[in-house]
């Protein structure tokens, strides 16, 4: 029996030397074949346009090609659903913000993924500030004008989301401003801000990349930032608290994460050439003019990070009095 027993161990020993060198030998080729991004939230948003040049470079770095796959709705949960169930071998990532893995858990009920039981960081990449932008019908030029119009006009103003941070800004907004707002909410960016451009909705709050174009083009008017200071990616814009609206100070972040339990030595590879790309002085101009603030760290920073953000996400959310939905 314990010769038997012996046997017995003895194969098991070596299914697990197996299962760790096939472990090894995937990691020493990876990669081998293209990878696959997915985002959560569609095509044109920030996330999507900064996610594509750094992805050029990656691609480049990695000797293979690199596919984005937009899988918006839900506020974000189709695509980190998605991410958190594929295989762990490093070519199915996830490129995402706040939304799904800061603000999620405490906007859904039925959340069907955990931000950090389920997923392995990898790098982030930096933070996308957001401002306020208004129809240019309504008659506000400033954050004051717009206060002073809602508390005149209660029930009016609406504002349009497509994401965690658009729907934390404008019920904080309200909450702190005093007013009575109607959200609307939407899928993604884009279509949200297509509807404050035409005039169905009032206001929205916008990543700068995906907002400053119509905001240039006279078809959005600019108020201020969500951020505590102003921005250098436009400094003539006032902070909302500078603009007269107390405790206010929100910003998206955005980061790569793969699924939970990813080779050590993968992650690895990946963040080295992530941050090779998002720290070259080139890149970063150019994703400044994205109205992204690019910068890395290892994944372990990201992984405190993201335990950090939801306790904020948390706060800011109860703070703006938002029932989970």
């Amino acid at each position: 029996m314990i010769s038997a027993l012996i046997r017995n161990l003895r194969t098991v020993g070596a299914a697990v030397l197996c299962l760790a060198a096939a472990s090894t030998a995937q990691a020493d080729n990876y990669p081998s074949r293209n990878i696959t991004l997915v985002l959560p939230f569609a095509a044109g948003s920030g996330t999507d346009t900064t996610t594509r040049l750094i992805s050029q470079h990656l691609s480049q770095a990695l000797g293979v090609g690199i596919v984005i796959e937009n899988k918006a709705g839900a506020n974000g949960m189709l695509a980190a659903t998605y991410v958190a169930k594929a295989a762990p071998d490093g070519y199915t990532l996830l490129v995402t913000t706040n939304t799904t893995h800061s603000a999620n858990p405490y906007l859904l009920k039925n959340l069907t993924y955990d931000p950090v039981k389920d997923f392995t960081p990898i790098a982030r990449t930096g933070d996308l500030p957001f401002m306020l932008v208004i129809n240019p019908e309504v008659p506000a030029k400033s954050v004051a004008e717009l206060v002073a119009y809602g508390k005149a006009n209660p029930g009016k103003l609406s504002y349009a989301s497509g994401s965690s941070s658009a729907i934390d800004s404008g019920a904080t907004f309200a909450h702190n401003a005093g007013l009575d707002l109607l959200h609307v909410p939407y899928k993604s960016s884009p279509p949200a801000l297509n509807d404050v451009m035409g005039g169905r909705v009032s206001m929205m709050f916008v990543d700068i990349l995906t907002g400053l174009p119509h905001v240039n083009g006279n078809a959005l008017r600019a108020l201020a930032v969500t951020t505590k200071d102003r921005s250098p990616l436009v400094p003539h814009l006032p902070s909302m608290q500078e603009a007269g609206v107390p405790d206010f100070d929100i910003s998206s972040w955005q980061g790569y994460f793969g699924p939970a339990g990813m080779p050590k030595e993968i992650v690895t590879r990946l963040n080295t050439e992530i941050r090779k790309i998002v720290e070259n002085p080139e890149i970063k101009a150019k994703l400044a003019t994205l109205g992204m603030d690019a910068f890395s760290g290892t994944p372990e920073q990201l992984g405190t990070f993201v335990n950090e953000q939801l306790v904020l996400w948390e706060k800011l959310i109860t703070n703006a009095k938002i029932e989970k939905q």
